[in-house]
């Protein structure tokens, strides 16, 4: 009977994944801890099933050239040390310290994803740079690989809506490229995580077989119907209905561990990661106003479009001037 709920959590996971690119994880765990697991066991299980689905996922998004590898070298080394390390914080948290420590993380990713669904809408151009490797963005992508790849562990899901959502934001790359990136480089973070919870945890890793089992099961039923949700649903309705549940299951949890302090507490993460969306976004588009690379598809035909008026015309003018000159011509020598 267990091993069916494992499964149903799998198949909501992966509908939710398979939609918006992201929140397998933060899915996963929240529904895990709701069945009975305890956090640590629950991201355990979570990123031994993902050492499977982000290896096929990667191996997808090569095949389809949607992997730039020197960003996923620079985004998932830093992510799988910042994993590992995440994994065995977490491990040696006992569940009465975890389970706050947990729910708290659990409630930003949420307001995240929501407030990047409503708030920032979801990037469907694809003409943009390719993806850039300078000295100063390789710093970057360390940074954020570390720190998606610390939360990613220690809070059972993450690391997409920290990478790839900050990715988008910036608008460097086309998104098909962030998206297989990202999936490309989260298996070196699974892995890793996975590695760190086998030193923390040593035998009581025993006990995820089921769970582990039932998410792959699960994903793998729900991966065609993802697919075809996508077709059908957009993004930002599911990212918002998402990002509130994650938010409200988290939430009541924290409310019983910190009573009214809680619910201050989650209002504040609210607006926090409001402002901090918009501030992001503003900057955003501000500099590709600024560079010139949000000029309109239209604007761009139309300057052609005179373009080739003006050469048309020039090129009759040339014409016209070259009969005037043999006519002329012609009347010397008539004379």
């Amino acid at each position: 009977m267990k091993i069916l709920i494992f499964a149903i959590v799998g198949v909501v996971a992966q509908l939710v994944d398979g939609a918006l690119g992201m929140a397998f994880g933060i899915t996963a765990t929240t529904l895990l801890i709701f069945s009975g697991l305890g956090p640590a066991h629950a991201s355990a299980a979570v990123h031994l099933a993902e050492v499977g689905t982000t290896l096929f996922s990667g191996l997808s998004h090569w095949r389809l050239k949607n992997v730039h590898w020197p960003t996923v070298l620079a985004l998932g080394v830093p992510g799988a040390i910042g994993a590992f390390m995440g994994a065995y914080v977490l491990s040696n948290l006992s569940t009465k310290a975890a389970e706050p420590v947990v729910s708290t993380l659990l409630v930003l990713l949420g307001a995240y994803v929501l407030v990047r669904s409503v708030a920032v809408p979801w990037k469907k151009d694809e003409k943009t740079q390719p993806v850039s490797t300078t000295r100063r963005s390789r710093f970057g992508l360390a940074g954020l690989g570390l720190a998606g790849g610390f939360l990613d562990a220690s809070g059972g899901g993450g690391w997409g809506p920290v990478t790839t959502s900050t990715l988008m934001s910036v608008g460097k790359a086309e998104p098909r490229r962030i998206i297989g990136t990202v999936n490309t480089a989260e298996f070196l973070v699974s892995v890793s995580a996975s590695a760190g919870f086998v030193v923390g945890m040593g035998s009581e890793l025993s006990q995820n077989w089921q769970p582990v089992v039932g998410l792959l099961v699960g994903g793998a039923i729900a991966a065609p119907i993802a697919a075809w949700i996508v077709t059908i649903m957009k993004p930002e309705v599911l990212g918002g209905v998402v990002g509130a549940l994650l938010m409200l299951l988290n939430s009541s949890r924290l409310v019983n561990y910190f009573g009214f302090l809680g619910v201050v507490a989650v209002i504040l993460i609210g607006l926090a990661v409001i402002v901090a969306l918009v501030v992001v976004r503003k900057r955003s588009l501000l500099e590709r106003s600024l560079t010139g690379d949000d000029v309109p598809e239209n604007s761009q035909q139309s300057t052609s479009d005179s373009d080739a008026v003006a050469a048309e015309r020039s090129a009759s003018g040339r014409q016209y001037e070259k009969q005037c000159e043999q006519e002329r011509e012609k009347e010397r020598a008539r004379g």
